[in-house]
C-alpha cells in the first residue's frame, strides 16, 4: 500500500460574505490595483455592499486611490476597515504607512492575509474583492488553499511579454480548480483626436482569451483621466454619469456579476482525497 495522500485543509467561507472575486495578474505594472478599485467602487453604485481587500503587501496601492490613510482601530480583537467611496476596505499600507518596505518571508505573508481575511470585520457583503500580487507566489496560494472563492479575473495589457505572464496566471487557477470569469485587457489603446492608438499592442487579449476558452471580459484604454483619479484619491468610476470610461467599468461590473452567477450555479469537481 503506497504512502497516503496529505490531506488539504477545508476552505473556511468568511462569514456573511456572499462572493470572493480575486483580481490577478501574471505580472507588475498592468493596472490591476486600478482594475480592482473601480470595480469594488462601481459594484457599490450598482448597490450592492463589498469590500476590497488589498492583499498585494509589497505594493499596496489601495489607501492612495481610495484617498484614505487612517490607522485602523480594533474593536472586540476585531480590525475595523475603513470606509471610503461606499465600501470598505483593508490594505498593508495602512498599518505600514510611509515608504518602508516589508521584508518578510511566506509563513509571516500567510498569518497576514488569513488576518485580513477572517480578522476583520467585514460585515455583510455581496461581493469581496480581493487585489492580489501579481504572479503566482506564495500569497496567493494561500488565499486559493483556503478561502472559496467565486472566481478570479486576470488583468493584463495587449503586450507579448504581458500575455505570457497572463496565460500562467490562467493556468494557475485553472490547475488548482478554481473558475477564472474572464480577463480584462487593461491599457488596450489610447485615444487620440478621435484615432485609436494601440501603444502596447492590439487584440492580444481577445486573442489569449480565445486560447484560453474564457471570455475577455473588457477592453479599457489608457487613460489620463483614470490615472490622475487614482493618484488624486478620486477613482475613475466614482465620476458622474456620462463618463465613458466609468462607463466602461460599469459594463465590466454588470458581466461579472453576470459570470460570478453562473459559475455559483454549476457544480464543480471536487478533489478525492485518498484514505
Amino acid at each position: 500500500m503506497g504512502p497516503q495522500a496529505p490531506q488539504q485543509a477545508p476552505k473556511l467561507p468568511i462569514p456573511g460574505v456572499e462572493n470572493i472575486i480575486a483580481v490577478g495578474s501574471g505580472k507588475g505594472g498592468v493596472g490591476k490595483s486600478t482594475i480592482a478599485v473601480n470595480l469594488a467602487i462601481t459594484l457599490g453604485k450598482l448597490g450592492y455592499k463589498v469590500g476590497l481587500l488589498d492583499a498585494d503587501v509589497y505594493g499596496p496601492n489601495v489607501p492612495l486611490m481610495m484617498g484614505m490613510h487612517d490607522t485602523p482601530q480594533a474593536v472586540n480583537q476585531r480590525i475595523m476597515p475603513l470606509k471610503a467611496h461606499g465600501i470598505c476596505f483593508m490594505s498593508m499600507a495602512l498599518l505600514n504607512p510611509g515608504d518602508k518596505p516589508l521584508v518578510w518571508r511566506g509563513p509571516m505573508l500567510n498569518s497576514v492575509i488569513q488576518q485580513f481575511l477572517r480578522g476583520v470585520e467585514w460585515g455583510t457583503l455581496n461581493y469581496l474583492i480581493i487585489d492580489l500580487p501579481p504572479g503566482t507566489g506564495d500569497v496567493q496560494l494561500t488565499l486559493i488553499q483556503t478561502t472559496p472563492l467565486t472566481g478570479a479575473v486576470v488583468v493584463t495589457t495587449p503586450s507579448d511579454v504581458s500575455m505570457e505572464d497572463a496565460r500562467k496566471a490562467v493556468n494557475m487557477f485553472e490547475q488548482v480548480r478554481e473558475p477564472v470569469l474572464g480577463i480584462v485587457e487593461n491599457m488596450s489603446y489610447l485615444e487620440h483626436n478621435g484615432e485609436k492608438i494601440y501603444v502596447f499592442g492590439k487584440g492580444g487579449g481577445a486573442e489569449t482569451a480565445r486560447l484560453m476558452r474564457i471570455p475577455l471580459l473588457a477592453e479599457i484604454p489608457l487613460d489620463p483621466e483614470t490615472r490622475a483619479g487614482g493618484d488624486s484619491g478620486r477613482p475613475i468610476a466614482t465620476a458622474g454619469e456620462g463618463n465613458a470610461q466609468a462607463a466602461l467599468f460599469e459594463k465590466l461590473a454588470k458581466k461579472i456579476i453576470e459570470r460570478a452567477e453562473a459559475e455559483k450555479s454549476r457544480d464543480r469537481p471536487t478533489i478525492t482525497i485518498a484514505d
